[in-house]
């Protein structure tokens, strides 16, 4: 599917990215011996596990449907990207607090910055790039939904790309606090300001794998379509010959292409066994035109009102008991 292969391309992107500059802040960090450096490597060493969970996610997700599991495997992509966002606060948020309040409280010695500056300019660089890849990818998806960008990026089933996202997001800001940290290290002799850096850093990055986590938590529980795109799917219905009304309507997104459409449906009283099975039909076609990512709709034929209650027919009087023999 091309949202698969794009999401794909977009997670690969920023593996290759966040490895390079990985390598490069943790030799700026040593180099000049600054606390916030560090923190931005582990940030980075975070990011790239956390997007080769996301690798393996798109692809366990992907699997089709079989005998085992008759609606596939795309909620397991939920479970990696929970899995990512675990790793991003234990590799990196947790690190970045650390070392941030190691540093405040046993202070520390700056080195010469110079090495680190040309590393966080070229890691702006690479990760505005990687960040630029990711937004265009959810501005395309919003726009062939007609959706909000905002409000896609908040309730997107591709969380594997908004995980990309906000840590490209989270990396920029990252990059600036380091530089922030660092010049103000530079500047006074102290490393209090690297170390405030670096606990800015560690918080950030407790944010990110927050909401991260709870997207994806959501989608594991069972999330159903936006509140406007349900009343739409109910008015693709009504449109349908032969149905009059939809007495029950439920959805739920299993990936970021896969919605399953459950709905009771109150057929026209003289309609035949075959309009209505024409009418199932000419639904599930419809729903699948309008939004390409429902994968399976069942619609169950329920009256409005119940039929009425079968009466037996009355029992036969008893007969009269036996005359006594004279």
């Amino acid at each position: 599917m091309p949202e698969e292969a794009e999401s794909l391309g977009t997670v690969v992107v920023a593996v290759v990215t966040n490895l390079g500059i990985a390598a490069a802040k943790a030799v700026g960090g040593v180099v000049s011996g600054s606390s916030a450096m560090l923190s931005e490597a582990a940030h980075s060493v975070a990011d790239t596990v956390t997007e080769v969970m996301l690798l393996v996610s798109l692809k366990r997700g992907a699997r089709p449907a079989d005998e085992a599991h008759p609606l596939g495997y795309g909620p397991e992509r939920y479970i990696w990207a929970l899995l990512a966002s675990v790793a991003t606060f234990v590799g990196g948020a947790v690190f970045a607090v650390y070392d941030g309040i190691h540093t405040l409280v046993h202070g520390e010695d700056p080195g010469d910055p110079m090495v680190s500056y040309v590393i966080l300019a070229v890691a702006f660089l690479l990760e505005g790039y990687s960040l630029l890849v990711a937004w265009r990818q959810m501005r395309g998806e919003a726009a062939r939904l007609a959706a909000p960008l905002g409000l896609y990026v908040k309730h997107t089933p591709d969380t594997a790309v908004k995980a990309v996202l906000l840590e490209n997001v989270a990396a920029l800001i990252g990059l600036a606090l380091a530089a922030g940290g660092l010049l103000g290290a530079q500047l006074t002799g102290s490393g209090v300001y690297d170390g405030v850096a670096s606990l800015l850093i560690g918080l950030l990055l407790v944010w990110v794998a927050w909401e991260l986590g709870r997207s994806n938590a959501q989608y594991l529980i069972g999330r159903s379509l936006p509140a406007a795109m349900r009343a739409e799917v109910r008015e693709e219905l009504l449109t349908v010959p032969h149905i009059e009304a939809v007495l029950e309507l439920t959805t739920l997104v299993q990936g970021p292409a896969e919605v399953l459409i459950a709905a009771k449906i109150d057929f026209h009283d003289l309609a035949s066994a075959r309009q209505v099975e024409a009418a199932c039909e000419d639904a599930e076609d419809q729903l699948r035109e309008r939004f390409p990512a429902i994968r399976r709709v069942y619609l169950d034929p329920t009256p409005t009102t119940p039929p009425p209650p079968r009466t037996s027919p009355p029992a036969a009087p008893a007969p009269p008991p036996p005359g006594r023999a004279g």
